[in-house]
């Protein structure tokens, strides 16, 4: 099941997308909905950020070859940081290149959104605590992760973390191909079967230590081949069996 958050004659809704139309849900967000009423059709409505979590758990260096790709070692236990939901955007909104930075890369990856509260699971629960999935765009100030030593300004400005389109449940993650294009060129083509830490791994990990609540994000990591944008730029995220996350990248404050 497809899930998108949109905007249609002023007013802000969740709809199950079947095809080119959206149906009003019959249920509650995270639990299973069903198809309702026709409400709009897709080209009709401004799609949205399918959620603003909470707060949004990264994953760093999560490909050995993206860890290696910046002369870093493999890491032992994952490596994790932190976006607030500030920096939320959600397809066709603009990637803000703020004036702090000369460096601004793209780092395309797999998002999965929380459904219930998850604290101590085991890997083998972990996926079960999962609502859904959806593509994501941790962009990054790579000269301010590199001056500052920790990450808190290179990954939180403003609209450095794309959402979109939707939410698709019900998806086998295990062997999903990720990839990035930059104005339609291919720039990261890997599969999620070559994360260092899978994602149960992932959700056992980050739930030892601290709660996740439904509309949670966690951000899985970003295979090789980043790189820098431009303003005028437009970046996509593609992977497979959840759509395209395009964004285009203007110059700010």
């Amino acid at each position: 099941m497809r899930i998108a958050r949109y905007r249609h004659k002023g007013e802000i809704y969740f709809g199950v997308l079947d095809g080119e139309e959206l149906f009003a849900p019959y249920g509650t967000l995270w639990q299973q909905l069903a198809r309702g009423s026709f409400a709009a059709r897709l080209d009709e409505v401004e799609l949205l950020a399918p959620i603003i979590p909470g707060k949004i758990v990264c994953v760093g260096r999560n490909y050995r070859e993206h860890a290696q790709e910046f002369g870093n070692e493999i890491p032992t236990e994952p490596l994790l940081f932190l976006k607030p939901p500030s920096s939320v955007i959600g397809p066709g909104d603009a990637i803000i290149y703020p004036a702090v930075t000369e460096n601004l890369h793209y780092e395309g990856e797999l998002a999965l959104i929380i459904g219930r509260t998850a604290r101590r699971v085991a890997e083998r629960d972990a996926l079960s605590y999962v609502y859904g999935y959806t593509c994501a765009n941790d962009v990054t100030a790579r000269d301010l992760q590199k001056k500052d030593g920790q990450w808190t300004r290179a990954k939180g400005c403003d609209t450095f973390c794309p959402l979109g389109p939707w939410i698709v449940t019900d998806l086998d993650p295990g062997r999903l191909r990720v990839r990035t294009l930059l104005n339609d060129e291919p720039r990261q083509d890997s599969t999620t079967d070559l994360l260092i830490f899978s994602l149960p791994t992932l959700l056992s990990y980050i739930t030892s230590m601290m709660t996740l609540e439904p509309g949670d994000l966690v951000l899985t990591g970003t295979p090789a081949g980043v790189g820098p944008m431009q303003p005028g730029d437009t970046v996509e995220v593609a992977i497979e069996g959840i759509g395209s996350l395009r964004n285009t990248v203007v110059r700010g404050y």
